[in-house]
Parts: C-alpha cells; structure tokens; sequence
C-alpha cells in the first residue's frame, strides 16, 4: 500500500495505472466506507482511497471541528484490506487554483439536504471535481445512504469525465442503524434510538400504498417520529428515485429522512 501525500507522488503513483477504482472519504472508516472499498478492489485493477475532510461542504464550522478524525486507525483498515494507495492530501493540494466561475445548483436540486445545507454540496462539487480531475479514475463508488450527494456528483461529474458513479447499498448494524462516521458522536442509547427510526421508517416505506393521502400519511408520521424519539425532524419526504422530485408514488421512490439526534445530524433514505 502506496501512502500519496501530495499531487507529485500521485502523479507519479499513477501514471501508468489504468482500470482505477475510487473510493473518496473523509475518514472515521467503518464497515459502510470497507463495502465501497471491496467493490472497487473486485471489479478494478487498482483501487485507491482518499481520505481529506473536506472544509468547504461545512456550512457550520463547529460541525467541522468536532468531525471525528483517526488516521492511524483508518490507515490500519486499508493496509489490511490491500488497498493499493491512500491519498492523504493537505488543503493546498486539492485547492491549488480558484475557479473562474463558482459551481451552483439549480434551482431544482436546492432541495432535501441543499435547502438546509447552504453551501454544502456546491463544496462537495468542487472537491469531487478536484479529485476526479487529479485522479482520473475509471469508476467511483459511493454509497448509497448519501443519495442526494450521489444524484449531484454524477449530474456533475458526468459532464466533463468519462468516468463511471458507481452506487452502492447503504450498509446497517444489527440494529438497522445506517452507518455513518457522525454515528462516532452519539451515545450507545442514541444509536439504538437511530435503529428504531430506520425500522420505523422501513415499516412505513413498504406499507405505503398509492393514495391521494400520501402527503398526509408522511405529515403524521412525522408528528409520530418526534413524539416517539423526541428528535428534530428537518424533513420526511418521498421522491422519485430518478429525478428527486416530490412524488406520491411508492414504486420507484425513495422516503428521504434528515433529523437531529441531539446536536448530531443524521440522514437516511428507505
């Protein structure tokens, strides 16, 4: 396993490489970011991980801050799963120039995530873009817990790379907890309480049958999920799976959570 720790020694790792696999993190691996990792590792000739927390998709900087951070423990992970290179980059690296004209969403796709994260995926963007451009890998694969961010990377990416955005199932404890690197910032009974919602909401999801009422079923499911777990819900909301628009069809659609578990926030998709 090849450490990369400026755009010198990529260029020079990867030369010669073709049929590369992708895997962009920002640390704290768990068993969510390994899935991706074996996948890459199974269907390219060469895999490599990323691993740069990101500061310009933090629309608040204690958030930030307090994102868990163990390098030491991630680079551990890698070296056993025979990950052929880490790319560890500091932020001078990545952002080497500015861009004539910022990246911004339409309209359309300042919904979910963007309407409550100002600036949050105009920075996933970028950085995506950054390291596509750096890397120039042949697949990308991303989970599938993190849709909407998925949705917009491949609408991104697919304009101006030849690269593939390959999605990947959302992985989950025994508790059916998504996992997810925040999950490091909650108590043992908030992540049981996180399991209860995604059996909640996966109950929910399969129950829904095509009605008028659909906008009214997620309206008191939602009352019902604050009651219950005493979490601020930011929305619940069900959208078409190809084009994120706002659907009361169950075929074909996703039921998109995001909600605060103390002062943590959490997002799944069912």
């Amino acid at each position: 396993m090849k450490i990369l720790l400026n755009n010198n020694d990529l260029n020079e790792a990867l030369g010669e490489v073709s049929n590369l696999g992708f895997v962009p993190t920002m640390g704290s691996l768990h068993k969510g970011h390994i899935s991706l990792i074996k996948k890459s590792l199974k269907d390219c000739h060469k895999t490599i991980v990323s691993i740069f927390i990101n500061p310009t998709q933090f629309n608040n900087i204690a958030d930030f801050k307090r994102y868990p951070r163990n390098n030491k423990k991630d680079l551990s992970i890698l070296k056993k799963l025979k990950v052929d290179y880490v790319y560890l980059p500091k932020k001078k690296e990545i952002y080497d120039f500015t861009r004539k004209s910022k990246i911004k969403l339409r309209n359309k796709d300042k919904i979910l995530c963007a309407k409550f994260r100002k600036g949050h995926f105009e920075g996933v963007i970028d950085v995506m873009k950054r390291l596509t451009h750096l890397i120039k890998p042949k697949k990308i694969f991303m989970g599938e817990k993190d849709f909407q961010q998925f949705f917009l990377v491949k609408k991104f990416i697919k304009k101006e790379s030849n690269c593939k955005i390959i999605k990947c199932k959302t992985i989950r404890d025994s508790r059916k907890a998504a996992l997810s690197s925040r999950n490091l910032l909650l108590k043992k009974n908030e992540i049981i309480t996180v399991g209860k919602i995604a059996q909640n909401l996966s109950v929910f999801k399969k129950r829904l049958k095509v009605t008028k009422e659909i906008k009214n079923l997620i309206h008191t499911k939602k009352d019902e999920l604050n009651r219950l777990f005493n979490i601020k819900i930011e929305y619940l909301e069900l959208r078409d799976e190809v084009n994120l628009k706002l659907t009361k069809k169950k075929l074909n659609s996703k039921l998109f959570i995001a909600y605060y578990i103390n002062k943590v926030r959490l997002i799944d998709n069912f």
